[in-house]
């Protein structure tokens, strides 16, 4: 089989509910129609095919969009950024065993790539501009884990480096990297972040930062517009501070507040944020933020297979790094979320 029927196959089940479904609820599905604007005077939305809807109460869950890397050649045929179905379709029609692909950051996206490109036969150049993989959001001891794993696979992993330049007749055949190295390549992801998607939020007035403002309740500075999701910044009682995620578990019960302020209810958001990340055959869990953590505690088992890094602020643990270990990280989102002593953790470290 090949990688874009899997690419198609893979997209085609990514709907969290049927069509059908959606009917039977009495929810209208309009995809593929762009909003132009909002007009709240007139609570009124305009759309690109030049229709408008009026509402009662709005729901913007935008989400965020690729960060641009503006350098020559980015326009390139074979030069993709991977935030869409289209793009993962896009990029998989390229993919072929033995081909050479090169990846700008080794973020998440970076490194989830890199290990499905090298499963499936890729030869694979990682350039990072950081000193180390995973940097903004791991320990050393976690990235240095990821870097030992992906070269193992035979991922060439560069850091301290940055692409510069992207070089070919219509189609990417180089990469010019900041220290004059040349990298042949067949195929460029981009995995260099993203940003939140606020222009219309913004366009229509609202407060906007990082990210929409909204409240514990998702609700925005307009009293009749709410918003979930990796778009807004919003306040985390248990965290002490406000933030924006990207994540899943935050667009889910992010959007859950939003539809109880939608129907009149009050349903507070505060939740402690966790994520993951598959690469091969290991399985990375997050549970809480490490921001601001003054040391760590390292646990690991003698084949190297389980890794748990546990942060530490002050005597109080605050996140953890899970690798291959879900009992541990059960544990970690209790201990996070209750602010447990550092003496509780301490007190039982077997796996």
């Amino acid at each position: 089989m090949g990688s874009s029927r899997k690419a198609a196959e893979a997209v085609q089940a990514l709907p969290i509910y049927s069509a059908a479904a959606y009917e039977k609820a009495g929810i209208t599905c309009m995809l593929g129609v762009r909003v132009v604007a909002v007009d709240r005077q007139c609570k009124r939305v305009l759309l690109a095919n030049g229709e408008a809807l009026d509402y009662d109460k709005l729901a913007l869950c935008t989400g965020a969009r690729a960060r641009q890397l503006a350098l020559p050649g980015r326009a390139l045929a074979g030069v993709h950024d991977l935030r869409t179905a289209a793009d993962a379709r896009a990029i998989a029609a390229q993919v072929h065993p033995g081909g050479r692909a090169v990846i700008v950051g080794a973020g998440y996206i970076g490194l989830e790539t890199a290990a499905t490109l090298r499963g499936l036969g890729m030869q694979v150049t990682v350039l990072e501009q950081g000193g180390r993989v995973l940097e903004r959001v791991v320990a050393p001891e976690t990235s240095a884990y990821f870097e030992r794993m992906h070269a193992a696979y035979g991922v060439d992993i560069r850091k301290n480096i940055q692409a510069r330049e992207f070089l070919g007749a219509g189609r990417i055949a180089q990469v010019l990297c900041s220290d004059g190295t040349l990298l042949a390549a067949d195929l460029v992801v981009l995995g260099v972040g993203a940003v939140p998607d606020t222009a219309l939020a913004q366009e229509t007035g609202l407060l906007v930062g990082d990210g929409i403002l909204v409240d514990e309740f998702a609700q925005t500075s307009d009293p009749d517009i709410v918003a979930a999701g990796d778009c807004t910044f919003h306040p985390n009682a248990l965290l002490g501070f406000s933030l924006r995620l990207e994540s899943v578990p935050n667009a889910v019960e992010q959007a859950r507040s939003a539809a109880a302020s939608v129907c009149g209810a009050r349903k507070a958001y505060c939740a402690m944020p966790w994520f993951w990340s598959d690469q091969y055959d290991k399985h990375l869990q997050i549970a809480g933020l490490n921001r601001g953590h003054e040391r760590v505690v390292v646990k690991a088992d003698d084949s190297d297979s389980e890794l748990v890094v546990w942060y530490i602020k002050g005597e109080r643990v605050v996140a953890a790094d899970c690798i291959n270990s879900p009992k541990q990280f059960m544990r970690a989102k209790r201990l996070a979320t209750n602010q447990a002593p550092v003496a509780e953790l301490l007190s039982n470290l077997q796996w």
